[in-house]
């Protein structure tokens, strides 16, 4: 969990870079929200409590870099505490759980919550300057209201519209199209706290990887569907996988130990899935991303992928005559 945390904070540092102090007040909120609600939970049901296991904290920082930085602080505790009590306490606790518990968090609050979680902004001033206007003159600058690249596209935009903003909003030189991607890839434009930067994501997957965090089946069979996924569908894959919130879901959310399959070929499967769904839900669903739903749904599918290819434990392979 160290690793995890580790991995997640050039991301969520840049979120605070970005988005100012909604996107820090937001982080700590769910942090403690997720600490508190889990120990609370546990002394009322006479369980120890498990707070050095650092779970919930995690869970609550996943949370908060997958909602908007506007999103109201009561909102984001009130989903940091259903994502620890309900989607992974009620299930029995760490390792017990069928969902991925800070998704959990995130579609529950996007069901009752629709309209404050898909409000999103633009970046915002620096986060020094910011937060000295804000103790100054006691009041939250949160930005300015926009749409995310994948908002525009939603409502029947174009990779060059998604150019055009980026060069009103000062975060580009130049609406080409690789100037767009560049800008994508870096992440500097409106979304979730933690899910801009492609950059920095794949810094933290690279690290997970190195010291054997993560397996690298999930989240690269998750990007590859779903860039051929958008391809088939006649979307632009590049944009597609640079954009929202597929990539950050690939890398910290399919390669849960609890809610991800066991074996190599389940991992495979697993990221298959979740890809491809996630890009159907953005072709004809109500919602511009897909990427929670497509990871929950195929969370609902590893039990089934656990007993169609069983790792069996002690078994150790014959190896062939001749073989080293």
């Amino acid at each position: 969990m160290a690793f995890m945390l580790i991995a997640l904070a050039p991301a969520a540092i840049f979120g605070v870079v970005i988005f100012g102090l909604p996107a820090l007040l937001n982080i700590l909120v769910s942090v403690c929200a997720a600490i508190c609600g889990e120990c609370l939970f546990r002394l009322i049901t006479r369980q120890k409590v498990r707070i050095k296991d650092l779970s919930a904290g995690v869970t609550g920082l996943l949370l908060a870099l997958i909602i908007p930085p506007s999103t109201p602080l009561w909102m984001t505790a009130l989903g940091a505490i259903f994502a620890v009590v309900v989607a992974k306490e009620f299930f029995g606790g760490l390792g017990a759980n069928v969902f991925n518990p800070a998704l959990a968090g995130r579609a529950f609050l996007l069901m009752s919550f629709p309209a404050a979680l898909t409000k999103w902004h633009h970046p915002s001033a620096q986060f020094v300057t910011q937060l000295t206007d804000a103790m100054s003159s006691a009041t939250l600058v949160d930005g300015v209201s926009g749409v995310t690249p994948l908002g525009i596209i939603k409502s029947g935009g174009e990779v060059a519209h998604v150019g055009q903003l980026f060069l009103q909003s000062h975060v580009a030189n130049s609406d080409s199209y690789w100037s767009t991607m560049k800008t994508l890839f870096i992440g500097y434009h409106g979304g979730s706290i933690g899910e801009s930067s492609i950059l920095l994501i794949l810094a933290g997957m690279i690290f997970l990887l190195v010291t054997r965090t993560i397996d690298w089946r999930a989240p690269v069979s998750m990007i590859a569907a779903g860039f051929l996924a958008s391809w088939a569908l006649g979307m632009d894959p590049l944009f597609s996988i640079l954009s929202g919130g597929l990539i950050f879901g690939a890398v910290f959310m399919a390669t849960d130990y609890v809610t991800a399959p066991l074996t190599a070929k389940g991992k495979i499967i697993f990221g298959i899935g979740a890809g491809i769904i996630s890009i159907l839900i953005r072709k004809w669903g109500n919602f511009p991303e897909g990427v929670s739903y497509g990871i929950l749904i195929m969370n609902c599918a590893t039990p089934f992928l656990n007993k169609l290819l069983p790792k069996k434990y002690g078994f150790v392979p014959v190896k062939k005559a001749g073989a080293k």
